[in-house]
């Protein structure tokens, strides 16, 4: 008995089991999971940031150098789960699915628009610098549209002796009236005034009814419907 108790294994006791429990095994391969994966994804957005930084440098210098650049481009690079390098407010670069291809985007009021995809740099360069020159003609090409209208107005007036009239000018709310209470004596002469008032409409009620009353009865007691005596049947024989 006691050679077989010592070549067995021990048996686990009740707080060990308690603690090694399939679920328990679950959880903790879980838990190693989700940060092996965490570590994933943190090396993918490193290295998917280390591209977006390279594409700037390539590009930063030529654009900086563009007349208006800092009106209108703003080279930042969106920290997140998808990196992504922000040209200007509507146009931008990320990276594709397999972490190695540069996509160009640009929202427009249709939706999003893909421009250019390449999975070399110097062709994505390429695509973001002539990209650059449009938004800086098409900029030139509005603020000259602006200065040519203005001055075809300005010379019509001219020659037809007009001078711009000044804009309407709205006229603001009249300020509201304060509502002024009565004080304590106008209040007292109102009451009195009502209540002589209801005196004299009830002295005109009883001088009506004593003053008519007279003729009134008169004339129903001179209309008053004569009651003819009723003969009675003779029953005697």
């Amino acid at each position: 008995m006691n050679e077989v108790a010592r070549g067995a294994p021990a048996a686990p006791t009740g707080s060990s089991a308690a603690a090694v429990t399939p679920l328990t095994a679950a959880i903790h391969a879980a838990r190693l999971e989700n940060a092996e994966r965490g570590e994933a994804m943190a090396e993918v957005r490193g290295a998917q940031n280390a591209r977006l930084e390279m594409l700037s440098d390539a590009v930063r210098g030529d654009i900086e150098a563009a007349p208006g650049s800092r009106d209108l481009f703003d080279f930042a690079i969106s920290q997140g789960s998808h990196p992504r390098l922000f040209i200007d407010v509507i146009g931008f670069v990320e990276m594709a699915h397999d972490r190695r291809t540069y996509r160009f985007f640009q929202e427009t009021r249709h939706g999003r628009l893909l421009l250019a995809e390449s999975d070399r740099i110097d062709a994505m360069s390429d695509v973001v610098r002539q990209y650059v020159a449009r938004r800086v003609v098409e900029r030139e090409c509005a603020l000259a549209a602006d200065q040519t209208v203005e001055k075809a107005a300005a010379s019509y007036a001219a020659r037809q002796g007009l001078v711009a009239s000044p804009a309407p000018t709205v006229a603001a709310p009249p300020p509201p009236r304060k509502v002024r209470r009565p004080g304590l004596f106008t209040r007292l002469m109102m009451f009195v005034v009502e209540f002589l008032g209801v005196i004299a409409l009830l002295s005109l009620i009883a001088y009506g009814v004593m003053r008519f009353e007279p003729p009134v009865a008169a004339w129903l007691e001179a209309h008053q419907p004569v009651n003819l005596p009723i003969s009675q049947p003779n029953t005697a024989k």
